[in-house]
C-alpha cells in the first residue's frame, strides 16, 4: 500500500511541529538529559571532549546507559585525561571490562576511544569543539567527525543535530542535513509512509521532503516516537503523536532487523 501526496504531506508537517517543540524545550534525547544519572548528564554537557566520546558508546545498548558511559570510564579510570586515554589503552579497556562491562562491545569501544583521544590532541590540541567552530558548515563538520574510528553516517549525523540542538553550535548549512539511518526512526518512516523502500537514500530523501530547510529537525521527534510508541510488536497507535494523520501500516518491518531494546 502507497500513501498519497496529502498522507504524506501530513505525516511531515506533524514531525515538524513535534521537533519545534522539542528544539524550544532543549529536548537532548529523553527530556532534557542524556542519561538518567545527573552525575553523568552533568558530565556529558560540560565536556566537549566527554561528548565526543559519548558519541562512540551510541549503539547497540540503550540511549540512557551509552551516554553514562564516559563518566563511568572517569570513575573507574580515576580521571578522563586525553593524553593517559590514547597512550594507556590496556587500562581503558580493563575498564570498559569491568566487571560490569560498561558496554556490550567490549573489545572495540575502548580502542575507539583511544584512538578518539590521539586524533584530539593531534588534530585539535585535545579542543574537540574545534571539530565544529562557528559558523562551520553541516558537512565538513559530518567529514571530520567521520574521520574518528566508531563514527560512521549514523552517529555522525545525530551528533551533529545534538550539537545545533543541544550545545549550541552555530552551524551553517542545516538544508544538507539528515536524519540518523536508525532502526527507530526506519521503523516509524515505513509505517507512517514516508518510505515505501528501508534504504539510507529513501529516508533521507523522505526527511529532505518533509523539512526541507531543516531535514535533522525530524531526527529526534521520529526516533522518539519509534521508541515510545511505534513499537516492533505491539504499536502504541492511540497514543503516538502522529495518531491523528498515520495510516498505521504497521504490518511493514525493517529490513533485517529483529525486536531490539531502546537504542541510538
Amino acid at each position: 500500500m502507497r500513501t498519497s501526496r496529502t498522507q504524506r504531506a501530513a505525516v511531515g508537517a506533524e514531525l515538524v511541529r513535534y521537533g519545534e517543540e522539542l528544539a524550544a524545550a532543549g529536548a537532548v534525547q529523553v527530556g532534557d538529559a542524556f542519561t538518567d544519572d545527573p552525575a553523568a548528564d552533568a558530565f556529558v554537557k560540560a565536556s566537549a571532549e566527554v561528548f565526543l566520546i559519548g558519541i562512540l558508546f551510541t549503539q547497540g545498548v540503550p540511549a540512557e546507559r551509552a551516554w553514562a558511559g564516559p563518566y563511568q570510564l572517569s570513575v573507574r579510570l580515576g580521571h578522563f585525561d586525553l593524553t593517559r586515554l590514547s597512550a594507556e589503552r590496556d587500562s581503558v579497556a580493563a575498564a570498559i571490562v569491568g566487571p560490569p562491562a560498561l558496554h556490550r562491545f567490549v573489545k572495540t569501544i575502548p580502542a575507539w576511544i583511544s584512538s578518539a583521544a590521539g586524533r584530539l590532541l593531534a588534530e585539535y590540541d585535545g579542543d574537540a569543539s574545534r571539530i565544529w567552530p562557528e559558523g562551520a558548515h553541516v558537512t565538513e563538520v559530518t567529514e571530520r567527525l567521520l574521520a574518528f574510528d566508531g563514527i560512521g553516517p549514523k552517529k555522525a549525523t545525530m551528533a551533529v543535530e545534538l550539537l545545533v540542538r543541544n550545545r549550541g553550535a552555530g552551524l551553517v548549512g542545516m538544508e544538507c542535513g539528515s536524519v540518523a539511518y536508525d532502526v527507530h526512526i526506519r521503523r516509524v518512516f515505513l509505517r507512517a509512509g514516508l518510505v515505501d523502500v528501508d534504504t539510507p537514500a529513501e529516508v533521507r530523501r523522505a526527511a529532505a521532503l518533509a523539512c526541507p530547510n531543516e531535514p535533522g529537525l525530524i531526527d529526534l521527534p521520529a526516533w522518539l516516537i519509534g521508541r515510545e510508541s511505534c513499537h516492533p510488536r505491539v504499536p502504541a497507535c492511540e497514543s503516538c503523536r502522529l495518531s491523528g494523520c498515520c495510516p498505521r501500516l504497521t504490518g511493514r518491518s525493517v529490513a533485517g532487523v529483529g525486536v531490539r531494546r531502546p537504542t541510538r
